[in-house]
């Protein structure tokens, strides 16, 4: 009797606290510049090309670009030297439009860097390399739709050391040689740290000042929407996404302890703030990058690594994690810094400040399957040769084993369960009917146990 049991755990020795996500693969470089808390990692991105996924990792010296095979490990296939190269770079950051990578460091007397990557998958090259406008730079963000690119923090090659310009924007008519349109003015427009714009609505994250809403469908003279620079568990106003579907938002504050955000848009593109939530937050934890869809957030939590929540629910209910940083610190900001997770896999990618580049699988299909009741079974009734899934609904509890019995009681199966709330189960058994128990353990570690009736046709 054959049967599969599929939890894809991995056999990397990179173990790690996690639920309901598998590691896949890890990338990083000792020989790296190094600072003293050992980061040597910042921001990573994904993109394809010519059908094939891509991912990109800032370092202390680099940008690096990175294949991602079909048997789940991360290639690095070539690196762009960065301007700046010092142990002192804690970021860079770098989008995608046509064929071309932009990269930017917020260190040192760095450049605008526009890669193409077009003669992937054996190289990339460097086609242009902008210092004047371009000294520093703390983010960029593209809008693909208007070929616009918003370039956050940016310092002019003029000004001094101490002194940045807000928020500037470039026509990308010309990839290889943006035109400046508009920059924002210094004396009256907040610093944006941050920023999504999409179809010409841009949420900028503006750090002490909160968050702003404007549409720049006129790029030269953008429009002023909201303000929203007092909300309840404000801080440093970091970064935040929106959902594919244009009517939820959520974003971080980058200070201790300070919950996610969950808000609610609308037909204007104003913002409400609807629910709270996050992880750890009672023991100071912060949030740093996020991505959502319509259900999920994937969220880079720093100490507490990757985080995936289930933002359908009025509060959001964290269903998965991977402690990419399993040291303890009282420094709250180590560990998991950038996430991707809009390829076409549905892999996702982490970076981590001190380890490196992650691969990860989570299977979005089981919760977006039914969740009625403590546990569920489907589909009901299954083919034989077709999977079946087990999944625990009962949040804070955890999945212990499950046991198949035939019609008449006797025991066929027992499948012990590891770091996930759900299991799947070839169904390789006769005809006929069956029967689930499912051992698990509630919030307070009391095990229970329910039972399911399916039929294999």
């Amino acid at each position: 009797m054959r049967f599969l049991f599929v939890l894809f755990v991995s056999a990397l020795t990179f173990g790690q606290d996690s639920k309901n996500i598998s590691l896949l693969d890890q990338w990083q470089n000792n020989n790296l510049e190094v600072n003293s808390t050992k980061v040597r990692y910042n921001e990573c991105w994904g993109f394809v090309y010519n059908s094939q996924e891509y991912a990109i990792l800032g370092s202390t010296e680099a940008t690096h670009f990175f294949k991602l095979t079909d048997a789940n490990k991360l290639i690095e296939v070539d690196s762009i030297k960065g301007k700046h190269v010092a142990s002192t770079v804690i970021h860079r950051d770098f989008k995608t439009y046509k064929n071309y990578a932009y990269s930017v460091c917020d260190e040192g007397n760095s450049s605008l860097q526009i890669i193409d990557y077009s003669y992937l998958p054996d190289s990339v090259y460097l086609v242009n390399e902008i210092e004047s406008n371009f000294k520093r730079a703390h983010n960029l963000f593209i809008d693909t739709v208007s070929g616009l690119l918003f370039v956050c923090g940016p310092m002019h090659s003029s000004m001094s050391i101490d002194t940045q310009y807000k928020l500037d924007v470039y026509s990308l008519t010309d990839p290889v040689n943006p035109s400046l349109i508009w920059s924002a003015d210094p004396t009256s427009f907040p610093y944006v740290h941050d920023c999504y714009v999409r179809n010409n609505i841009g949420y900028l994250n503006c750090g002490d000042d909160g968050l702003r809403v404007y549409d720049f469908s006129n790029p030269s003279n953008p429009l002023f929407i909201q303000n929203l620079n007092i909300y309840q568990d404000q801080g440093y106003n970091h970064q935040g996404w929106l959902s594919p579907d244009g009517k939820t938002y959520i974003f971080g504050d980058e200070t201790n302890g300070k919950r996610l955000k969950k808000c609610s848009v609308d037909a204007n593109h104003n913002l409400q703030i609807n629910s709270y939530f996050g992880t750890n937050s009672i023991n100071n934890s912060v949030p740093h990058n996020i991505m959502i869809t319509n259900e999920l957030a994937f969220v880079s939590y720093y100490n507490e690594g990757l985080r995936i929540y289930d933002t359908r629910n009025t509060l959001p209910e964290e269903i998965a994690h991977y402690d990419t940083y399993s040291e303890e610190n009282v420094f709250k900001m180590n560990g998991a810094w950038g996430v991707y997770s809009e390829l076409p896999s549905q892999r996702i990618l982490v970076s981590d400040r001190q380890n490196g580049l992650f691969l990860f699988d989570f299977d979005r299909t089981v919760f977006n399957a039914p969740s009625n009741g403590i546990s569920s079974l489907f589909p009901n009734p299954v083919l034989k040769g077709e999977n079946i899934t087990i999944k625990l609904n009962v949040p804070n509890s955890t999945l212990n084993y499950s046991e198949i019995h035939n019609e008449i009681g006797q025991k066929l199966l027992t499948i012990d369960n590891s770091n996930f709330s759900y299991q799947v189960i070839e169904m390789n058994f006769s005809a006929g009917i069956y029967f689930v128990k499912i051992n698990y353990s509630d919030y307070l570690g009391d095990e229970n146990y329910e039972i399911h009736k399916f039929i294999i046709h």
